[in-house]
């Protein structure tokens, strides 16, 4: 075979090309499952993150196991739509279909004999999506705890959003305020109202911003069942 020819040189590239798309193939193939579970332990730690569960050193699996009794998903109008499978909506997903076709996924939690509700929050910041997840008491107004990140905020300034100093501002402040979502972030230094605002980032007002939307936007889709005192969930 004449190795100089123009018709050799292309089934070798040709060759080469299916070669390199199988590995490419197979080992996408066989890293999927591993992606899928790290991505799974991720959303676990970011949950129990927002209950103040230290995961670090430990096993985030057998902790969410632990701490979380229920992933429930609720419809628009605060019902239990379904009682498990929660942990599989994506609230950035549900957020962009129409708000009657919304599912709302709700972890019911137990910490310390105390039942915890977290809700899961998605947003725009300056530079891209932010998310969190928020974590209330049994009377379902009072933060007990936070976590949020991001994807692309500015360092120093908006991904402060994703540091415990910012996010342990919101315990102990009411999301509920007359049957409204009244937890507020702040411009920075012009908190009125200590129980419900929280003080925004000095030179993070726009990431500030999007958090304080993304809140508002996301505790109302549970309105009804927060101002439904009642409720036998679980």
């Amino acid at each position: 075979m004449n190795t100089n020819s123009n018709s050799y040189t292309i089934t070798y590239a040709s060759v080469l090309v299916i070669i390199v798309a199988f590995v490419l193939a197979f080992t996408s193939a066989a890293l999927r499952d591993r992606q899928t579970k790290n991505q799974e332990l991720d959303k676990m730690k970011q949950i129990l993150a927002a209950l103040k569960v230290d995961t670090k050193g430990g096993d985030a699996e057998a902790m969410y196991k632990q701490y979380i009794q229920a992933d429930e998903i609720l419809d628009h109008t605060g019902a239990v739509q379904v009682q498990t499978g929660g942990f599989e909506i994506d609230m950035a997903t549900e957020m962009n279909k129409p708000e009657t076709e919304r599912k709302l996924p709700i972890y019911i939690c137990e910490v310390n004999g105390a039942r915890k509700y977290v809700l899961p929050l998605s947003g725009a910041g300056l530079w891209g999506p932010i998310w969190g997840y928020i974590a209330l008491d049994e009377d379902k107004s009072t933060v007990y705890g936070a976590y949020f990140s991001h994807a692309a905020e500015t360092p120093g300034l908006g991904a402060e959003i994703a540091e415990k100093p910012f996010q342990a501002e919101f315990v102990g402040k009411h999301a509920l305020k007359n049957y409204e979502v009244a937890l507020t972030v702040a411009k920075f230094g012009k908190v009125t109202d200590p129980t419900t605002e929280v003080d925004g980032i000095s030179g993070g007002t726009l990431t500030s911003n999007g958090v304080n939307a993304m809140i508002k936007d996301c505790l109302k889709q549970y309105i009804t069942f927060l101002t439904t005192k009642d409720n036998k969930e679980g």
